[in-house]
């Protein structure tokens, strides 16, 4: 296999336990590119990526850009759960490209907004047709939560980064307040992503399991699967409660970021969550503001289902470069 020198960028998805790498040629993914890498059987990203592009038949990349579950700052990503330095110097070590960049993962998925197929975009929540350059808000729920601004400016798209997964859980009524209480951690408050994530979701269903005098545990999958099929009471009443303190925060994040170009939730959780926000009550959640309910109609709500959208926002923010 071989590619021309200095045509494509080098693209990659860095997660906790896997890696995602392909190439790009401006905005689009070239096809057939895409490979997953397990990142326990690697030393760190550099690894990764020399071994992706011997793959490649040695491919010479002009550019390079990988996304990053964890805050960049100063050009230098922290993951959480993997023990790796991440930072240009390791990029241009190992792709030796002219120009490289990181970002967090989800502003890479800011970056992807309006070069997904939208055959891969669920509407959840319709609202007016967007004004040119309007505002948008994107927000990850997958194994953390997050959430950030996606501004279209004349110099270009900005995705300011954000930890707004680690702010505290808004409660409503004492049940929340008792679910508050419930997942507390050690830090002594609960955050967003107490909830609403993966393991968030296995919390709110053990919180029920104690509410019921009957304590049981379950996978975010098996509840998942559960609500699916509709074999487990449970499993529905805690993706309702995950999905009415979702509408909740998301409607708290609109308030504040003003996405007259509309919401994008992105991840895991959003995807598995996406055919049954509705019935539990998402857009109820969002739009109960008081006064400014009528106000929240000027949203829209869509998921992205493209498991590879970071690849394209990494791409996309590569072309920017470049064009600007």
């Amino acid at each position: 296999m071989g590619h021309p020198d200095n045509t494509y960028a080098l693209v990659a998805d860095i997660g906790g336990t896997n890696t995602r790498v392909a190439l790009a040629h401006g905005r689009q993914i070239v096809d057939g590119t895409i490979k997953r890498y397990s990142n326990a059987d690697f030393h760190g990203l550099e690894a990764v990526l020399q071994t992706y592009i011997a793959d490649q038949g040695g491919v010479d990349p002009m550019a390079a850009c990988v996304a990053v579950a964890g805050p960049v700052h100063d050009g230098t990503a922290t993951m959480t759960n993997l023990d790796w330095t991440i930072d240009k110097d390791t990029l241009y070590r190992a792709t030796k490209a002219e120009k490289v960049a990181i970002l967090n993962d989800l502003q890479a998925q800011g970056h992807a907004l309006g070069y997904i197929d939208p055959g891969n975009i669920r509407n959840i929540l319709a609202g007016p047709e967007p004004a040119p350059n309007a505002a948008r808000l994107v927000v990850g729920v997958g194994t953390g939560f997050n959430a950030a601004p996606v501004f279209d400016l004349a110099a270009g798209r900005v995705v300011p980064p954000s930890e707004c997964g680690h702010a505290n859980l808004p409660i409503r009524n004492e049940m929340e307040l008792r679910l508050c209480q419930f997942v507390s951690t050690a830090h002594g408050f609960p955050a967003v992503e107490d909830v609403l994530s993966g393991r968030g979701l296995e919390r709110a269903y053990a919180f029920l399991g104690q509410e019921a005098g009957d304590p049981r545990e379950r996978s975010s999958q098996d509840i998942v699967a559960a609500c699916n099929d509709g074999s487990d009471e449970r499993s529905v009443a805690a993706a309702r409660l995950f999905t009415r303190i979702l509408g909740t925060v998301c409607g708290n994040l609109s308030l504040i970021q003003l996405p007259f170009g509309g919401v994008s939730l992105v991840g895991g959780m959003a995807r598995a969550m996406a055919p049954h926000l509705i019935e539990f009550g998402f857009g109820d959640a969002f739009r109960d503001k008081g006064r400014f309910a009528g106000f929240m109609s000027n949203f829209s709500v869509d998921v992205i289902e493209d498991d590879y959208a970071a690849l394209t926002g990494s791409a996309a923010h590569l072309a920017a470069m470049t064009d600007g």
